[in-house]
């Protein structure tokens, strides 16, 4: 896919799957923006990390310069003050009576949707970029392809416009999600990710060699061994 007029709007966590969502609109789209969301979570070194991708993607990257737009942060406390998550609160990590894990924040990704929608709307952008994945994720129902597809359609009716989701990361598990990143920035967008991305549920930014966290978390874990799939299948390939 190739959409060289037009621009787009990253939703851009400062994690890994953010961070190949952005390199992925870089290489298909005009013009480059993104926003972050200061719900009150508890991993915020995630925020805390976007602005020092944000700066190597600008400088380290020559066939991306001049497409990287404005970055915008938008607050949506309102989750953490709803709370009873454990991405919102003091929680353990575990999972609910219903069985999905309490790491889920009800409405979250909607709620982002529309608040980059809304956002997108003022500056003239319809194709929104986000890193929901249905392959390998924690189960979070709002993290589906059916979910996304209804919020799209939800959107362009309530706002009369006609907006696009991409979501490109939403068939891959985590080893392609590396390669992925490879195959649009080579080896700068690997080292890029595993020196300054966080995914992790703690917000820990201790060093490992996938990247950054706390190292014991669903996410963490998730990270990890899709890291460790990504370079057993890049050894058997160069082999």
């Amino acid at each position: 896919m190739t959409v060289s007029n037009r621009n787009a709007l990253v939703l851009f966590s400062g994690g890994q799957d953010s961070t190949a969502c952005l390199a992925w609109a870089l290489t298909n789209f005009a013009h480059v923006e993104t926003v972050g969301f200061d719900y009150g979570q508890r991993h915020a070194a995630e925020l805390a990390a976007r602005k020092t991708i944000l700066g190597r993607i600008a400088a380290g990257f020559p066939e991306w310069h001049g497409k990287t737009g404005p970055d915008h942060v938008l607050g949506l406390g309102v989750l953490a003050e709803i709370g009873g998550t454990a991405l919102t609160g003091d929680i353990s990590i575990g999972r609910r009576a219903d069985g999905l894990p309490n790491t889920f924040v009800p409405g979250r990704n909607l709620l982002f949707l529309a608040a980059a929608a809304a956002l997108a709307s003022r500056r003239g952008i319809h194709d929104l970029v986000g890193g929901m994945c249905e392959t390998d994720y924690s189960g979070y129902p709002d993290c589906r392809a059916e979910t996304i597809e209804a919020m799209q359609r939800t959107l362009n009716l309530g706002m009369a416009e006609e907006f696009r989701i991409h979501t490109p990361l939403m068939r891959l598990d985590k080893a392609a999600t590396w390669r992925l990143a490879e195959e649009l920035g080579a080896e700068r967008l690997v080292t890029l990710t595993i020196e300054e991305t966080v995914t992790c549920y703690e917000g820990a930014s201790m060093r490992h060699a996938w990247g950054r966290g706390c190292g014991s978390c669903p996410a963490c874990g998730l990270r990890a061994a899709g890291y460790a799939r990504y370079i057993e299948e890049k050894t058997s390939r160069i082999r």
